[in-house]
């Protein structure tokens, strides 16, 4: 009879314990879905650094675009840069054609070959009395018409005939004194283009300039 109440209360107390350790269980899931899963943080980690990696592979993107597009806006105006001279050229050209027709085109052109004796200053040019055209020169043109440059002194209109044609140099001598020399060409205009050419040299034999007018 004693021994009924005592089974009774240790299969109680196990029903109790069992109990208790259902509570546990749940208590320990329960604190475990509380909390953060360990792989939570690295996805988010992960998207993140995605993210920042789109962002900037984005502006190297954008950049390299912009400076391929500067680089093909500076080709363009180069490009419209040549042909604008270009053009520019092809506008001179049809302009001399139109005002100086070939049939009654005169051309001069001016050349040198000098040493010590003469530092060109000026050139005044004269048909038939006229004067058509006074020229000063530079320092840097001059370097340029010793160096084997011609000159294109004159282009005009001048009717089919007999012309005198003559030309004015100035300049200072080889011991800096005044220069001036005058030379003369008597010219057959006919039809079509007509050149000549005023050259100056100095020979070293005779140690002063030589002024010549020769047509071509």
């Amino acid at each position: 009879m004693n021994l009924l109440p005592v089974h009774r209360t240790r299969a109680a107390a196990r029903g109790h314990q069992l109990r208790l350790s259902g509570r546990k269980g749940r208590g320990r899931g329960g604190v475990g879905g509380s909390g953060k899963r360990p792989g939570t943080a690295a996805a988010i980690s992960m998207r993140i650094l995605c993210g920042v990696l789109l962002i900037v592979v984005g502006v190297y993107a954008a950049s390299a675009q912009e400076i391929a597009s500067a680089g093909d806006l500076n080709t363009r105006i180069q490009q419209i840069k040549q042909q604008a001279l270009e053009l520019n050229r092809d506008l001179a050209i049809l302009e001399e054609e139109l005002l100086v027709p070939m049939d009654s085109r005169m051309t001069v052109y001016l050349s040198m070959d000098v040493g010590d004796f003469l530092t060109l200053e000026s050139v005044r040019l004269s048909i038939d009395g006229t004067q058509v055209t006074h020229y000063l020169y530079t320092p840097h043109q001059l370097a340029a018409l010793r160096q084997g440059g011609v000159q294109r002194l004159y282009m005009g209109n001048v009717t089919a005939g007999n012309h005198q044609v003559s030309a004015v140099f100035t300049g200072k001598g080889g011991e800096g004194v005044d220069y001036e020399r005058q030379a003369q060409l008597a010219v057959e205009k006919t039809r079509g283009a007509k050149n000549l050419e005023l050259k100056i040299t100095d020979p070293a034999r005779q140690q002063q300039p030589e002024f010549t007018v020769q047509a071509w």
